[in-house]
C-alpha cells in the first residue's frame, strides 16, 4: 500500500477528490484513543526510579535467586492444530444430511477460534425457492448480532441491486464464505478460512444452487483460488465444486457503498447473470 507521506500535492488532492466522490467526509479510529493517558505513561516510563534505602536494597534477593512470578492462565480454549481442525470440520460437514443439520454442525463445532468471540453462527438453515447461492465473505456486525447474514445496510443495497433485475433476493439463499465474524471485523487468516471451507462446500453440495455469486474479493479469491482482485475478476464466471456449479464475480455491496461510481459496473454483471439465467431457463 502506498503511503500518503510518499505521493505529491497533486496525487494526494486527487485522493482526497476520489474519498470525497466515494462519501467519505471524515476519517475515525475504530476506537477512541486516549492521547494524554499515552503520553503520561511514557513521561512515567522514562522517569528514573527512586534509590532504594540501603536497608531495604540489603534485604532484597539477588536477580539470579528471585523466582519469575507464575504466568496468569487463560480462559482461552487451546487452539486445535489447523489440520486436525480442517479434519474435523470435513467429518462435521459430510454428516450432516440437511442445511438444519449443517448449522447444528457448525453451532457444535469448536475447531476455530473465530467462535469464541463472534455472538452467533451466520449461516442458512433453509435452501431459497430460487437456485442462487450468494456468498459474501464474513458477517458484519449486524449480522453477527441477528444471526442473519446480509441482515444490515449490505443486505439493503444488495436486495436493491437484485430488484433491478427482478431477482427477489429472499429467495435466494444468502451465505458467508466464514460462518463467525472475526474480531474488529478483520479478515479472516489463511488457516481459519481453511478450517471453514469444509462448511461452505458442504453447503453449495446440499442447496444444489444453478448459478453461486461470489461478492467481492474474499469470497471471490476463496472459491477460485485468484490473487485478483475483484476489479479484474468481476464479470467473469468459474466452476465451483464437484459437480462443477456456474460461478459469477461481482462487486461486494460495500465496495459501492465506497465508491459509488462502481454501481455501473455492478450494473453490468447482474444483466450478465439474467442473461445467463435466460440461457439455462430457455
Amino acid at each position: 500500500m502506498i503511503e500518503a507521506s510518499n505521493l505529491n500535492a497533486g496525487e494526494l488532492a486527487a485522493l482526497l477528490h476520489f474519498h470525497a466522490d466515494a462519501g467519505v467526509e471524515f476519517l475515525l479510529e475504530d476506537e477512541g484513543v486516549d492521547r494524554f493517558a499515552e503520553f503520561a505513561a511514557s513521561v512515567a516510563m522514562r522517569a528514573p526510579a527512586p534509590a532504594a534505602p540501603a536497608q531495604e536494597r540489603a534485604q532484597r534477593p539477588s536477580p539470579a535467586a528471585a523466582k519469575p512470578a507464575p504466568r496468569p492462565v487463560s480462559a482461552t480454549a487451546v487452539a486445535i492444530p489447523g489440520e486436525e481442525a480442517v479434519e474435523m470440520a470435513r467429518r462435521a460437514a459430510e454428516a450432516a444430511t440437511s442445511l438444519a443439520e449443517l448449522k447444528q454442525a457448525i453451532d457444535a463445532f469448536e475447531g476455530c477460534n473465530l467462535k469464541a468471540s463472534a455472538r452467533n453462527s451466520v449461516f442458512p438453515t433453509e435452501v431459497g425457492t430460487l437456485p442462487i447461492l450468494i456468498f459474501g465473505a464474513t458477517p458484519s456486525a449486524e449480522d453477527d448480532r441477528e444471526g442473519v447474514a446480509f441482515s444490515g445496510a449490505h443486505g439493503e443495497l444488495l436486495a436493491k441491486m437484485f430488484g433491478a433485475i427482478g431477482i427477489d433476493i429472499a429467495e435466494t439463499t444468502l451465505a458467508h464464505t466464514v460462518p463467525w465474524r472475526p474480531p474488529g471485523g478483520r479478515p479472516p487468516t489463511p488457516a481459519e478460512a481453511e478450517i471453514c471451507r469444509p462448511f461452505a462446500m458442504r453447503l453449495i453440495a446440499l442447496t444444489k444452487p444453478r448459478f453461486i455469486v461470489m461478492l467481492g474479493n474474499f469470497a471471490t479469491r476463496y472459491f477460485t483460488g485468484s490473487a485478483e482482485a475483484i476489479h479484474a475478476l468481476r464479470g467473469q464466471w468459474f466452476e465451483i465444486g464437484s459437480p462443477p456449479t456456474e460461478a459469477i464475480a461481482m462487486l461486494h455491496p460495500q465496495d459501492l457503498m465506497t465508491a459509488p461510481l462502481s454501481k455501473r459496473l455492478a450494473w453490468m454483471d447482474l444483466l450478465a447473470l439474467e442473461q445467463r439465467m435466460k440461457q439455462a431457463n430457455a
